[in-house]
């Protein structure tokens, strides 16, 4: 089993967990439908992240930096159409866990220089937009 391989494997992980997640998009409320819209857009940029590494394609780099600016984006248009931003701790908490879990292994395989930088905004993009739209904004969700 050669390193690729492993990255693969690892980027195999929050794919199978978008399974359960677009299951309750499916068949969810719509406030489960927000959450996970915010949770596949987080698990499918971990994903391009050790995709690209896997396959040795920087350009899965540059998807999954879009990803981690338009996902939060999104989840906040459809909060202020739903007029609701749920609370949600499993977003942030695999967030706060699953993103560093991902990135600093990327980063010591890539090395120092810009590809390791770009690592490590792409992984601060996806901590603060999964942060920022998980956490319920004041009482009655987003505000004007």
């Amino acid at each position: 089993m050669s390193t690729s391989d492993g990255w693969l494997a690892a980027a195999l992980v929050p794919l199978l967990a978008l399974g359960p997640v677009l299951w309750r998009i499916a068949y969810g409320s719509p406030k489960d439908r927000l959450i996970g819209q915010n949770l596949t857009s987080l698990l499918a940029g971990l994903a391009l992240l050790l995709a690209a590494q896997g396959f040795h394609r920087t350009s899965y780099t540059d998807v999954a930096l879009v990803v981690s600016v338009l996902g939060p984006t999104g989840t906040l248009i459809y909060a202020r159409f739903l007029g609701v931003l749920p609370d949600s701790r499993l977003v942030r908490w695999t967030a706060l866990v699953g993103v560093p879990a991902t990135v600093l292994p990327l980063c010591v395989a890539t090395g120092p220089g810009r590809a390791m930088a770009k690592l490590l905004l792409i992984g601060a993009l996806l901590i603060a937009g999964s942060v920022v739209t998980s956490a319920r904004s004041g009482k009655g969700g987003v505000t004007a």
